[in-house]
């Protein structure tokens, strides 16, 4: 049963109306999950394969602005996740979810929020198992736990890369930051089509989920940029013992970049260091170049040469087309 509105008029949501009313539907069809009735959730690996976990946490004013649209955030905190297993090479199952709302929140937004999860279950084949619902007296915090699978020995890793290996990355770069430039209206002159692209790209990243099944057995190594290309290509490097080389012409950005760009050109970095893209960076030894580039055919993905992964000891740096090292302002977003 529904709680009456207070005295504000929202309608006001308990625990357990937030979970069975809005969202045990999401559950459905999971087995494992009994209707969200129980404690825990119940996950039968595939034979021959191995589980795969990763959890994010987002927060609003960090991850998200407070006013985007409650089906926006819910997309991008699944499909961050799903970012990370598709970097790993790993199917997505399932997910926990952990919602803590602020005690103002009204059933319209939950509902809202349910909604975006549910459109996202269906286009990426998961389903909610569990997790909890809590209320906080801060801001509006979600964490997901997503669950995958990946066949046995295949998983990619940070931290398998060689000396020699091309570097790659899919789709395009900086859109996310631009965007969120954007919304912040600190990009003035911009058509609406590429402005609304830019905002899009910062609110419903999308996960190469399809592609990221297709990396075992062609990349030595990958991970999901998350930070920004060059801080997350650092981790890389850092995991494999190995630095590496990028060539900044060779970074791909997509049309409403370029003309952000070009009314903006001091916020060029953000193509090498801003966060929130969600591609995925991976490294592949010059003689799978035809199998990358099949599987990215195959999966209707975008993917570029970026440059080259160097000997221990030589760093990380950017370098434009006469070979020449490109300072760069910062090189990706700092938790801390």
């Amino acid at each position: 049963m529904t709680p009456p509105a207070g005295a504000d008029g929202r309608d006001r949501p308990g625990e357990f109306e937030i979970i069975g009313d809005i969202f045990a539907p999401l559950a459905a069809g999971a087995p494992g999950a009994w209707g969200l009735k129980d404690d825990a959730a119940l996950f039968h690996p595939t034979s021959g394969f191995e589980t795969v976990l990763t959890v994010d946490a987002m927060v609003a004013g960090v991850h998200f602005l407070p006013d985007d649209p409650p089906e926006s955030i819910a997309k991008k905190l699944l499909r961050v996740n799903l970012s990370d297993l598709a970097a790993k090479g790993a199917v997505p199952r399932g997910y926990l979810l952990v919602t803590s709302f602020p005690a103002d929140i009204d059933t319209g937004w939950i509902r809202r929020f349910a909604e975006g999860l549910a459109a996202d279950q269906a286009r990426y084949g998961v389903t909610l198992w569990g997790g909890d619902t809590v209320k906080t007296p801060g801001p509006l915090t979600l964490s997901l736990t997503a669950i995958g699978e990946v066949p046995e020995g295949r998983i990619v890793r940070r931290g398998g890369a060689q000396a020699g290996d091309d570097l790659y990355v899919t789709g395009t770069l900086g859109d996310a930051a631009l965007g969120l430039a954007v919304l912040k209206n600190e990009i003035a002159g911009l058509d609406a089509a590429h402005a609304a692209f830019l905002a899009g790209r910062y609110r419903e990243p999308e996960p190469r989920t399809t592609f990221g099944q297709r990396l075992p057995g062609i990349a030595h190594a990958a991970l999901d940029v998350s930070d920004g290309l060059m801080a997350d290509l650092g981790h890389l490097c850092s995991a494999s013992g190995l630095g590496a080389q990028v060539e900044f012409h060779r970074l791909p950005v997509s049309e409403a970049g370029r003309a952000a760009l070009e009314l903006h050109p001091e916020l060029s970095d953000l193509v090498a260091s801003g966060g929130d893209d969600y591609e995925i960076l991976f490294a592949v030894p010059p003689g799978r170049a035809g199998l990358a580039d099949a599987a990215a055919a195959e999966s209707g993905v975008r993917i570029a040469r970026i440059g080259t992964l160097l000997p221990a000891g030589k760093g990380v740096t950017a370098v434009d087309e006469a070979g020449r090292e490109i300072p760069l302002k910062r090189l990706g977003y700092r938790h801390f």
